[in-house]
């Protein structure tokens, strides 16, 4: 379990993406059943560090506090123009060989990419900055159409809000879906979001009617996943034909009507895996899959293992955590 987190900023700071991590890391949700954090910012000259949007804030930790963290987040880092401090970069590796993991948001990628961390592995950043990164490391495999991606103990997101849904990644991943859902409607944001980044370069905000008109399926349909959902079924409770229907759900959620209602069912799975002791074949029939041997399919395959061994470890490492605590 993540119990340490500390956020590494330099001579500037980018107020939002450092809000993300703060924001899902460094608040105390105790009161509501949610984990806790020993959040901490630090930098390599601490005192006032002035940010992107006109103010400062008080940084006390050196980057020495990196050494105690078991997950080191990087927020946007505008200092691209200049050399990262050596001491942020051997910070970062030494973090990386004992077993702690890294999260950058936006261009804080470029932290690991200088680090080496990123050599050979996956890793995305915002959609303006990839030609940079692929062209200062050619090491690395610039992934330009994702939110986020993990690649052995990094992940990397893209543009600010990404950072949101990367943080959310790290919750479901180390505490279950239950309570990255949970996170998520105290946010007010979609626990998950499909898609990749092309649909906001393509088209940066949706059309607002487009928005509207498909608002109160998306509500309906995440009520009713256990029913049997086509396309022709939904654009008809749309009132569109199925290809104008298509195009505007893509238009709105960045990826078709199958891949968004496919994730929607395996993220229920999850959920109803690590929350009850339904067995497979009616975790199968509540999340619309029919059958366990096609829930078995479209899990293992996107997630790598069954839902019986996901469900097993789960329990397994949370019960550990719980006896350790």
């Amino acid at each position: 379990m993540i119990g340490d987190v500390v956020a590494v900023i330099g001579d500037r700071a980018a107020a939002f993406e450092l809000g993300i991590v703060s924001h899902v890391f460094g608040l105390d949700r105790s009161d509501d059943g949610l984990p806790t954090h020993d959040f901490a910012v630090c930098t390599l000259r601490p005192g006032l560090v002035p940010t992107t949007s006109g103010f400062s804030i008080a940084v006390e930790h050196g980057v020495e506090r990196i050494a105690t963290s078991d997950l080191v987040t990087v927020p946007a880092w505008p200092q691209l123009d200049a050399p990262v401090p050596p001491q942020v970069l051997e910070a970062l590796r030494h973090a990386v060989a004992r077993g702690a993991q890294v999260l950058s948001v936006c261009t804080g990628t470029f932290l690991p990419a200088a680090a080496g961390l990123l050599d050979g592995r996956r890793a995305a950043t915002h959609w303006q900055f990839t030609d940079l990164l692929a062209e200062r490391f050619p090491g690395v495999d610039v992934d330009r159409d994702v939110l986020y991606v993990e690649d052995g103990p990094i992940l990397t997101s893209a543009g600010a809000a990404a950072g949101i849904d990367a943080c959310l990644h790290v919750v479901r991943r180390e505490y279950g879906a239950a309570t990255a859902n949970a996170l998520a409607r105290r946010m007010v944001v979609p626990a998950h979001r499909s898609g990749g980044q092309a649909q906001f370069v393509e088209t940066p905000v949706p059309a607002p009617r487009t928005t509207y008109e498909l608002s109160g399926l998306i509500d309906w349909i995440q009520g009713h996943l256990d029913q049997p959902l086509t396309v022709p079924a939904l654009a008809a409770r749309a009132a569109m034909s199925p290809r104008t229907f298509a195009r505007r759900f893509k238009a709105v959620t960045g990826t078709t009507p199958h891949r968004w209602l496919l994730d929607q069912r395996l993220h229920l799975v999850e959920e109803l895996l690590e929350t009850t002791d339904l067995p497979i074949e009616a975790v199968a029939a509540r999340a619309g899959f029919g059958s366990a041997a096609t829930l078995r399919h479209h899990f293992a395959a996107r997630r790598g293992v069954g839902p019986a061994a996901h469900r097993h470890t789960f329990r397994t490492e949370h019960q550990g955590a719980d006896a350790r605590r």
